[in-house]
């Protein structure tokens, strides 16, 4: 998922994980690897000082023109994907492309009939996207890469529409807090697409039991199981291991590109539970491993349990290999009843004198994306620049980080002695080109 997701990113037809995002690439600008100096991070600042917040048809005049110019930073499959749903929203036109690789860029700008000397490539490529005429971009990047695009594009005056999750580590997170922080200066939009916050169904659910629906809470249960994802990037991984053109093409199964699973992927549960409850952690207590025998070294399962404020506990589970079941799931008690969510299925509330059934959420994957471009959309055009969906996001990656940690150590971790630590993940970039 860099789905359901890319971030959790993954299509499920048949009860089954089919993968649809592929590597793009990108450069921190601060992290070790490629370096872009002061001079280079100005220049693109300066290349986009026209567009903050805008009405589209005022600023170019025509209703032929008037279309939100979109930079893609990221053309795998999940970065076609939803740039095409960008397009069929009608509000947008792709006008220029970047990843790392040619293919993939080429493959976009035939798409979407970008004009060659609009299409970039190379760890720097994001760079030169910012530098053209684009008002807005949507970063479907592996996500080590977030926060130093973002920043940049932020500077560039661009708004932003990014996937999660937004970083890798602590000082990532706080990244992107910050460069949301600055784009509401500037009055750009900021937003992250998380699709289950989007649907009326989650809303309604979590609006009631923040209301007392079911009472005072006891404790909850998330969960996000799944079979092996990745197993095309392994197969990638394990013809020249020691390319790192090969490395990042199989970002999925290398744990600083991705994350790791519980980061990438299971943070579509956390999310949910850190939503019910509005709030963060206090610690985590975490185990896991790896069974299955991929190549790279990201685990495939996570055991986790969650304390938060009010001694109210929260355990987490997690595999990403296996067969037999294919879920996404929060659950949350209280004395008077229960909230339950299922990404791909049912949403309900019960309580002893109260129902709530949010029914069956078909393709949520597909409808939260498409709820998420047509916000970002209204958000551009009205001025709309809270940039609300940051700090939640921000939290629930924090919370995923916690409890990865935890698991790495065997043992509880605070999420105070966590951001203290401000542990910084670096990606060796030598070997790719610039």
């Amino acid at each position: 998922m860099r789905n359901p997701d890319s971030g959790a990113a993954s299509q499920r037809t048949g009860g089954k994980c089919e993968e649809i995002q592929t590597p793009c690439g990108g450069a921190d600008s601060t992290s070790t690897g490629v370096r872009i100096s002061r001079r280079q991070f100005l220049a693109v600042g300066m290349a986009a000082t026209t567009v903050s917040v805008l009405r589209p048809s005022v600023v170019r005049g025509t209703a032929a023109n008037s279309a939100i110019r979109l930079g893609l930073i990221g053309c795998g499959n999940r970065g076609l994907w939803i740039a095409d749903l960008f397009v069929k929203h009608g509000g947008y036109r792709v006008t220029a492309v970047a990843d790392y690789f040619t293919d993939r860029v080429e493959e976009a700008g035939t798409k979407f009939g970008v004009p060659e000397q609009a299409r970039f490539t190379g760890l720097k490529g994001y760079l030169r996207l910012l530098s053209s005429p684009v008002d807005a971009v949507v970063i479907e990047t592996p996500p080590w890469f977030h926060p130093a695009q973002a920043e940049a594009a932020v500077e560039a005056g661009k708004h932003v529409f990014l996937a999660k999750p937004v970083a890798v580590d602590v000082p990532g997170c706080r990244r992107i807090e910050a460069a949301a922080q600055r784009a509401t200066e500037r009055k750009l939009c900021f937003l992250v697409d998380f699709q289950t916050r989007a649907h009326p169904a989650y809303q309604e659910a979590v609006r009631r039991v923040q209301d007392g629906m079911i009472g005072p809470l006891i404790h909850g249960e998330a969960a996000y199981l799944c079979g092996p994802t990745w197993r095309h990037m392994d197969r990638l991984l394990r013809s020249d291991p020691a390319n790192p053109e090969v490395r990042l093409r199989a970002w999925g199964v290398d744990r600083k590109l991705s994350g790791d699973v519980i980061v990438e992927q299971n943070i579509h549960a956390i999310d949910v539970a850190t939503w019910f409850l509005d709030s963060a952690p206090l610690s985590a207590w975490g185990s896991g491993g790896k069974k299955r025998d991929f190549l790279g070294d990201c685990w495939d399962h996570f055991a986790c349990v969650y304390r938060f404020p009010g001694d109210l506990l929260i355990s987490f589970l997690s595999k990403q290999v296996g067969s037999g079941i294919d879920d996404i799931s929060c659950r949350i008690y209280g004395f008077k009843g229960y909230a339950d969510t299922h990404y791909f299925g049912r949403v309900m509330v019960r309580a002893e004198d109260d129902v709530f059934n949010g029914g069956e959420l078909g393709n949520l994957y597909t409808d939260g994306a498409v709820r998420n471009i047509a916000s970002f959309h209204k958000a551009m055009t009205e001025g709309d620049v809270s940039n609300s969906t940051v700090a939640p996001s921000v939290r629930s990656n924090l919370t995923a980080i916690l409890g990865r940690t935890a698991a790495y150590r065997g043992t509880e971790v605070t999420w105070k002695e966590m951001m203290q630590a401000d542990e910084s993940w670096e990606v060796d970039l030598r070997g790719l080109k610039e």
